[in-house]
């Protein structure tokens, strides 16, 4: 027998090392260097993004049309054959939706409203339950389509209003829409109510959803598509009747008692016209709310069909897809070769669904090739295909432009990205830029508009914060300094959304974004669209690409929109075209939004700005008072104007469009803001028909004074003063043929009419401001009181602002006999009255004009009366006294 030979079991340490103690050091030194060597690898390779190759290739969009035809996505025209909805007969409609919501606090009835808001359709809310709103004005009907969330409280409304409606409706041609709510029990095959031959089965779970092709309701949804799969909820109701009247729009198919699909089930409608033919009236009956997408068309289509095409979507969309931050971005999550070449790639595909498609690139030049390798070899291949895109400079460093004080400074950084793209051949007469974060753009950073239209001429910007990023539906566009402000949406993707399985909320949320939800609500929603996409969108997962191609594709299937693309300036244009309205801006108090705060101005501060504005009318003592107010030693007024002297006159004029900055520069900075008054006063503002909603904007929280005399008394004064002021007109005239000059005089005659009796409408000025503003943030002054004792008004105005300390007025004001008014007392004690131009003794008023001016003002001074019995406020004597004499 054979011994077998004996084997020595090592550890892995004897095998590598000696077991002597200096062995053992210098292999666990070895051992050391070893993990340092493998970390600074690995550091390298994540730093160069190389481990996510180790992942799926990127999405591709997967989505396809049931019904596609081969040449859908390279139609840039739509179908040729669309329902028009415009009438030929002549309609006396307003374009506006009359909306019945069963409370303030349901769900469906914000949903309706937040679509009108989203299409820019203007409408009215209304409880159900109470009396009907106005519904004609002069012969003409106030409302094109009437909304009930619940059709039932249309069909059981009681009679007096549900008759006045139907009348209203018959009458002017108007339509109806209802939605047929859930029932807390099925019903089955049930009549819906007496006079209508339609019965109901509700509580139900559909699925297969099918589009009547011959529908003349359909006109943004494109007929021919079907959704196939289960419905979401199990509320549904579907339609019965056999009466032509009733015509489908859409039909779905109920699952069976076992709660599974049956394939033999027909399909049943569940939306429905009702062409009229019972009673004259044309309706849409919805079976289902908005939890499914496709109603959100199908509800414009029927706003579109019933109000005769008053309330009709454009087709056409233009859309803009800017990719920001090109040459930006960490090491690892920038465009290489194979990515710009997808991109060129997506960019063709793009272009036969969307005419004139380009992508828009934005740059910023001092971070060219600061990537990897194969991140700068990406570089130079967007260089090498330059003409392939539009392009746009962001900053060149990509700061944020509101941190830079100093024009110059900021002028030097614009010139360095100008000449870092002359140098490598991208062009720089796009007319366009982007802000980096939207700094600077809103709130305005004037130093930023100087810059742009001095180094780039920019003519176009865009922005996501005007006048708020939330709710996206109400961005707007502006005009400032002639450069034109774009509003900017979101598509769902920001610098660190690069992968689909890391997408926040799951790959899921992108998806139901793309698929009906809200991208594709944009391209339904908004004729014009800015898109804001990042550099790292287009590496990695490439998810910009696959986003656009499959919302493309889905809006294509679904809808009868024609896509296009055109330069930013041309859009621009387009965009004030449609929306002429929005050339003016409004300005919004910077530290109400956080977002906003944080991209103004470190040197500027809402302590610049007045806690309390007194706002006239003009000729009623706003000068007086405003001397008094200056006397507080807590109330510090504006600076005054070289041309308006004590009044900016900034929320009504040409002083609006100068900006906020130039407001602010009105205004001392206080060192203890919380204990001192800013205020000013500027009498034009009281009849301006925009400054409530201007001041609202920008002073929500502010305090209004105003002053009000006989209206009579304040049109005689106002022309008095003209002449005073040689006016030619009032040199000319007569105040009696002034207040009663028709449209046959000249239009300068009928200006200074306007100017003499307009302001004096009172109540009507007083209501727009309260319609802004709560009236406990309003002063009413007495102007005779504030004339006789105006001591007792300055303690009521100082418990009013609540200040503090409190001044007495009595020994600081004297009556002076000659003026006939009040004057300030001064700390050497002599009296210093206003100038000569105050307090003039006019000749006594013209019989005729006064009996005329009594009678013209007797409908407002009523209304003024209603008005302050409503506030609680004394009735002055001078109103009781016109009132007496009307």
């Amino acid at each position: 027998m054979v011994a077998e030979p004996t084997i020595t079991k090592k550890t892995l340490l004897g095998v590598c090392c000696s077991v002597t103690q200096p062995a053992i050091r210098r292999c666990l030194m070895a051992a050391v260097m070893f993990c340092v060597i493998s970390l600074l690898v690995f550091s390298y390779y994540i730093s160069n993004s190389e481990l996510h190759r180790l992942n799926p290739d990127p999405p591709q969009p997967s989505f396809q049309c049931y019904s596609q035809s081969s040449d859908l996505l390279n139609n840039f025209h739509g179908s040729s054959q669309l329902n028009v909805h415009a009438s030929s007969a002549r309609l006396r409609l307003d374009p506006k939706v009359l909306v019945i919501i069963e409370s303030q606090y349901s769900l469906l009835g914000k949903q309706i409203s937040e679509i009108l808001e989203a299409s820019r359709t203007r409408f009215k809310i209304e409880i159900a339950g109470k009396n009907l709103p106005v519904l004609t004005r002069q012969d003409k009907g106030k409302f094109a389509v009437v909304v009930f969330e619940d059709y039932e409280k249309y069909l059981f409304m009681n009679k007096w209003n549900r008759e006045l409606l139907d009348k209203y409706c018959l009458e002017y041609g108007v339509g109806v829409i209802g939605f047929l709510r859930p029932k807390e029990k099925p019903l089955v095959h049930t009549e819906i109510h007496n006079d209508f031959d339609l019965a109901i089965s509700t509580n139900l779970k559909l699925y297969d959803y099918h589009l009547n092709p011959n529908s003349s309701v359909l006109r943004l949804t494109r007929p021919e598509e079907t959704f196939y799969g289960d419905l979401p909820t199990s509320d549904w109701t579907v339609f019965h009747s056999a009466h032509s009247t009733y015509k489908p729009i859409a039909w779905a198919r109920a699952h069976n008692l076992t709660g599974k699909p049956a394939s033999e089930n027909q399909l049943m409608p569940t939306l429905v016209e009702d062409q009229g033919q019972i009673d004259g009236i044309q309706r849409v009956l919805f079976g289902g709310g908005f939890k499914f997408w496709l109603h959100k068309l199908l509800f414009l289509d029927s706003i579109s069909f019933l109000s005769h095409g008053k309330l009709s979507l454009p087709l056409d969309r233009f859309i803009l897809i800017d990719i920001d931050d090109i040459f930006v971005g960490q090491k690892g999550v920038r465009m290489k070769p194979s990515d710009v070449q997808a991109l060129l790639e997506a960019q063709e595909r793009l272009s036969h669904s969307i005419q004139g498609f380009r992508f828009n690139l934005g740059f910023s030049g001092k971070f060219f090739h600061h990537g990897s390798g194969e991140e700068n070899k990406g570089d130079d291949m967007l260089l090498k295909y330059v003409d392939s895109f539009w392009w746009f400079p962001h900053m060149w460093g990509h700061m944020k432009p509101h941190l830079f004080y100093n024009h110059s400074l900021l002028d030097q950084r614009m010139l360095r990205n100008y000449q870092f793209a002359k140098q490598h051949g991208i062009p720089v007469n796009s007319g366009y830029s982007v802000a980096p974060h939207h700094s600077g753009v809103y709130p305005v950073h004037e130093q930023l508009y100087e810059a742009w239209k001095k180094v780039w001429n920019v003519r176009v910007t865009s922005t996501e914060e005007y006048p708020h990023l939330h709710p996206a539906r109400f961005r707007r566009g502006f005009v400032h300094r002639n450069i034109m402000v774009l509003p900017r949406q979101t598509c769902g993707l920001y610098t660190h959304t690069i992968f689909l399985n890391k997408y926040p909320g799951g790959p899921a949320r992108l998806k139901n974004s793309i698929y009906g939800g809200d991208l594709f609500s944009l391209f339904v929603y908004n004729p014009i669209n800015v898109f804001m996409t990042h550099l790292s969108n287009y590496g990695n997962d490439r998810l910009a690409p696959y986003t656009f191609e499959s919302v493309v594709k889905f809006v294509k299937c679904w809808t009868n929109l024609r896509l296009f693309t055109v330069p930013p300036l041309k859009l621009a244009e387009k965009y004030f075209e449609l929306y002429p309205e929005e050339t003016d801006p409004v300005w919004i108090n910077p530290c109400i939004d956080k977002r906003h705060k944080s991209i103004w101005s470190k040197t500027k501060t809402c302590d610049q700005l007045p806690k309390f504005l007194v706002i006239g009318p003009q000729k009623t003592g706003t000068t007086a008072l405003y001397t008094f107010l200056t006397m507080h030693p807590a109330i510090v007024s504006n600076y005054p104007s070289p041309e308006t002297y004590e009044e900016v006159q900034f929320f009504n004029g040409k002083n609006y469009y100068k900006g906020l900055d130039w407001y602010m520069n009105f205004f001392p900075v206080l060192k203890n803001s919380s204990s001192l008054f800013l205020f000013e006063k500027s009498a034009t503002y009281f009849d301006g028909e925009l400054v409530p909603m201007r001041v609202n904007s920008l002073l929500p929280y502010a305090k209004l004074v105003t002053i009000l005399i006989s209206p009579i008394k304040r049109a005689y004064s106002w022309y008095q003063h003209m002449r005073a002021h040689k006016d030619p007109i009032a040199l000319r005239y007569t105040f009696y043929d002034i207040v009663t000059a028709n449209e046959t005089f000249p239009k300068s005659v009928r200006e200074l009419r306007n100017r003499c009796l307009n302001p004096g409408h009172y109540a009507q000025h007083l209501e727009r401001w309260l319609s802004y503003f709560h009236p406990r943030q309003l002063l009413i002054i007495d102007g005779e009181e504030l004339k006789d004792d105006p001591a007792s008004v300055m303690s009521r105005f100082q418990r009013f602002l609540r200040i503090k300390p409190f001044f007495s007025y009595r020994n600081r004001l004297k009556y002076n006999p000659s003026k006939g008014f009040f004057c300030p007392v001064t700390e050497e004690n002599s009296v210093k009255c206003l100038g000569h131009n105050k307090g003039r003794n006019y000749p006594p008023m013209d019989y005729r004009a006064e009996k005329f001016l009594s009678t013209f003002y007797l409908p407002h001074n009523v209304a003024l009366s209603k008005l302050l019995n409503k506030l609680r406020q004394p009735i002055p004597e001078w109103l009781e006294r016109d009132l007496s004499r009307g």
